[in-house]
């Protein structure tokens, strides 16, 4: 008799789970009753419910009791009570791989796997597989061989599924079973065939062209499966992808007549593999789209929400093709699934005209409420889209986000919002000061810290530059009051920047400063106290550095440094410039992505790729006095082609006054060995060879390293670019191919290599500044120069800009590579520092008339610098 549930019963959720109090030892305890005579099959089946149960849960069983608690178990197979018996399958499943001897139910598995109880063959099949190992596979093969072309479905499917778990490790034995699979294939019930199909691809795709061959003999022959078309249709579709193979493909062809499949399945999965494919113009994508709108449509609310979640995929990248279904997407909106109706209005905003935006905004506010977080981010991503697509849409677009951040959500529903409300910003100027103030109102409640910070960090930066920043003092410094530590230190660098960048409102934000001098927290006081002093000091030069634009080195590189120079002490001064650079000021690192409390807690951070050369470059006895590596090439250049019988290739080092070329070399002849391995290197200006570094030998196949030490131009230092011809000599021993032994003396040869070009790029390091005019102050005019050239060759401020990017290897500030429409003026602002350490700051003005007229000033804290970047433009 079932026992009656109250209502209090239910709430509280006594009752709902039978097994949750489960104690091991009581339930192992309880196993015992499987040794009795006779057997009662019901409390046994209920036993192992409990075993099974416990082991799902997580529940550690030791190799003892488990082997106990199995070896009792196999006294169950006397019962032939149906029920008992598949759950003595299922435990032997769950138990092979923690007690031991479980092979000792091998007879009675095959037993039952031969017999004539079609029910036990199947389970019987997969438990024996589950504790078969690959050196007892063999003496099951015959039977496994009959179970795959088995009368039975149930049977060959378990043989078959098997078998595809046994390819892990068996994949020999498995793999000459592939005529009873192919057997299998040809059945008439669609889950053999689909289950055959699957073992016959994993024991072939390996190889290419058999998969080819398998895709064409089944599908021009037709499957009865849909399940096995959905696998083919993925399988060519891999297929494709991998030989960037073109539409007239026969894989492409046997995808697109799946379009016309009677099984919605199939049509759906032909549909989805089409759009997915890379490369797909709109054109090609007509017919999946066609499918996906007739699904639209459909009755069902799985086929409408599959059409509808893909169409707004391809609405991504391809929104034309999507705009013939806007009527059926249209008709979506009022769907009763929420899902639904949520994915119908995104994708028509990403394929509607501009007026039909506010039509649709109100429509999706009406049940905004309604739907899951995952599908409000949808919502917001298309809103992040139509901002860039429609500007001046953006404040309507801007509002309704508003009122999305004053509801209730989790982090990443707030944080999508936060993040297009910020893009928003940066995009719009005109948008500016009503998005800082809607952000100001979300952090006087918001509940998480990297938001919170992350919009301090914000404020900081725009805050000062519009009308009438004082107006955000004060939700600024309430977070000083109300919130807790990581929130706080945000608030007090803000602060800080609002005073280094307004003389009005410096003595209160100095005020303000010297009440969070007594905060409780160490790193807030620390904050506080060193943005006092630098306030107080009231230079340009020291807000720019400590303040708006922070330390651009690297902050693992800056501990190692200071650790360093800790254990072994120096009279000199700790040299900041020592310290390899970062692309991204702290000031930025620490609020966008690490939490203060992670900063307290130094953990052990890998070593940037920068730091391993210089560590390998120290341990070169020619290579101690060249002072701290400055900069590395990206990316090695290579000096042969990866066929020819050496592959050579270059990565280089700049140091203050010099540049070592690290020569990676690999020798591809089996028959011969390589020794005193060196790159002979012929510059086309001053630069001076002072050494080459050999490698000592290079035998077959094994990758060796050289190097060549070269001084940077002294009487014309500004002749930085230059060309080399390199030529790599070496003696060759011939070797035998086998043993790797050589068995001559030797001869010198040599191989002529490609040019390799040293640019200004080498010679400087981007770092980006967040207050370009806080920068170009605090560098000064003493070394400022100005000279005007003609981009005759080059016809928009595109183009332009970023030829300029990329021949000067600098950072561009401000999203200043980014170029209005329709303008033909434009200012690219350009940060970087040149080797030794100084900054170097470039502002290029352009105009655009018939050809694009460019004014160039730099500036840095030396003329060098100056000079190089204004000669290499030249």
């Amino acid at each position: 008799m079932l026992k009656k549930f109250d209502k209090k019963d239910e709430e509280s959720g006594g009752g709902s789970n039978p097994f949750q109090h489960l104690e091991k030892s009581a339930v192992l305890q309880e196993a015992r009753v499987f040794n009795e005579t006779p057997i009662n099959p019901r409390k046994c089946a209920h036993i192992l419910t409990k075993i099974l149960y416990l082991i799902n849960q997580g529940e550690h069983l030791g190799t003892t009791e488990a082997t106990e608690a199995f070896f009792a178990m196999t006294k169950l197979f006397q019962s032939n009570d149906p029920t008992l018996r598949r759950m003595c399958y299922l435990t032997i499943k769950e138990m092979s791989c923690i007690a031991e001897d479980v092979i000792i139910v091998t007879s009675s598995l095959t037993k039952d796997m031969t017999g004539k109880e079609d029910n036990y063959r199947g389970p019987a099949v997969r438990a024996l597989c589950q504790i078969t190992d690959s050196t007892m596979l063999q003496a099951i093969e015959r039977y496994m061989k009959q179970a795959i072309v088995d009368k039975v479905p149930s049977v060959s499917s378990s043989a078959l599924v098997s078998s595809l778990h046994l390819l892990k490790g068996s994949f020999d034995v498995v793999k000459r079973w592939v005529n009873e699979a192919q057997e299998a294939a040809s059945s008439d019930n669609i889950m053999v065939q689909y289950h055959a199909l699957g073992l016959l691809y994993h024991v072939r795709k390996n190889d290419r062209l058999a998969v080819n061959k398998m895709i064409s003999k089944f599908t021009r022959h037709g499957l009865k499966s849909p399940f096995a078309y959905c696998m083919m249709i993925r399988v060519a579709s891999k297929q494709l992808e991998e030989e960037d193979g073109s539409r007239d493909s026969p894989l492409f062809d046997f995808i697109e007549s799946c379009l016309r499949n009677k099984h919605e399945m199939v049509v759906y999965e032909a549909a989805s593999a089409i759009v997915n494919l890379p490369g797909c113009s709109a054109k090609e994508l007509a017919p999946a789209v066609s499918v996906l709108q007739l699904f639209c449509s459909s009755p069902k609310a799985a086929l409408r929400y599959a059409a509808v979640r893909t169409l707004n995929k391809v609405a991504m990248k391809h929104p034309s093709a999507v705009t013939a279904c806007n009527l059926d997407l249209e008709n979506l909106v009022t769907d009763s699934n929420r899902s639904i109706a949520t994915l119908a209005i995104t994708t028509l905003l990403k394929t509607g005209s501009e007026s039909s935006i506010d039509r649709l905004m109100k429509q999706i506010s009406s049940f905004m409420s309604e739907i899951s977080d995952e599908f409000k981010v949808v919502v917001v991503q298309a809103i992040s889209a139509l901002c860039q697509k429609y500007p001046r849409k953006h404040a309507v677009l801007m509002n309704f986000l508003f009122t999305m951040l004053r509801e209730e959500g989790g982090f990443e529903y707030k944080r999508a919002i936060v993040d297009c409300i910020i893009s928003i910003i940066e995009e719009n100027s005109e948008s500016k000061e009503t998005g800082l103030s809607h952000l100001c109102e979300f952090i006087e409640d918001c509940e998480f810290t990297v938001l919170a910070t992350r919009i301090l960090h914000l404020l900081g930066q725009e805050g000062p530059k519009t009308n009438s920043p004082s107006k955000y003092i004060r939700f600024i410094y309430n977070r000083v009051v109300l919130e807790h530590e990581e929130v706080r230190a945000g608030a007090v660098s803000a602060l800080a920047k609002f005073g280094a960048q307004n003389e009005e409102m410096l003595p209160s934000i100095l005020v303000l400063l010297k009440r969070c001098v007594m905060d409780d927290d160490n790193e807030v006081r620390d904050r506080a106290t060193f943005y006092l002093n630098v306030l107080e000091q009231k230079q340009k030069a020291l807000n720019a550095g400590y303040i708006l634009n922070g330390l651009t080195v690297s902050i693992p590189g800056l501990e190692r440094a200071l650790q360093q120079y800790t254990l072994e002490p120096s009279e000199k001064p700790f040299d900041l410039k020592s310290v390899p650079l970062a692309t991204t000021p702290i000031t930025e690192q620490r609020t966008e992505s690490t939490p203060i409390t992670a900063v307290k807690q130094p953990e052990k951070v890998a070593a940037t790729r920068q730091e391993i050369f210089q560590e390998q470059l120290a341990a070169v006895p020619e290579f101690r006095g060249l002072g701290p590596l400055f900069k590395s090439s990206p990316e090695p250049v290579a000096l042969t082609e990866s066929e020819t019988e050496y592959v050579i290739r270059c990565t280089k080092h700049t140091f203050t006054d010099h540049m070592v070329f690290q020569f990676d070399c690999t020798n591809t002849l089996n028959d011969q060995t390589l020794e005193n391995v060196t790159v002979h290197m012929e510059p086309t200006e001053a630069y001076e060879v002072l050494c080459y570094v050999p490698a000592r030998s290079l035998p077959y196949n094994q990758p060796g390293t050289c190097y060549t030490l070269v001084a940077l131009p002294k009487e014309d230092p500004t002749a930085v670019a230059c060309t080399f011809s390199c030529m790599m000599k070496f003696t060759v021993k011939d070797c035998d191919p086998t043993t790797g032994e050589t068995d001559d003396e030797g001869y010198e040869d040599e191989y002529v290599l490609e040019d390799l070009e040293v640019t200004v790029v080498d010679h400087i390091q981007k770092v980006m500044k967040l207050n370009f005019e806080a920068a170009w102050d605090e560098v000064g005019d003493e070394f400022e120069k100005e000279e005007t050239f003609t981009l005759s060759t080059i016809k928009t401020l595109e183009e332009a800009v970023g030829n300029i990017v990329k021949f000067l290897g600098m950072h561009p500030c401000e999203k200043s590579d980014k170029v209005p429409d329709n303008k033909n003026t434009h200012t690219l602002l350009l940060a970087g520092v040149f080797r030794g350490g100084h900054d170097i700051l470039v502002r290029s003005r352009l105009l655009l008339l018939d050809t694009v007229t460019m004014q160039v000033t730099a500036r840095s804290v030396e003329e060098l610098p100056v000079d190089i970047i204004l000669a290499s433009v030249g």
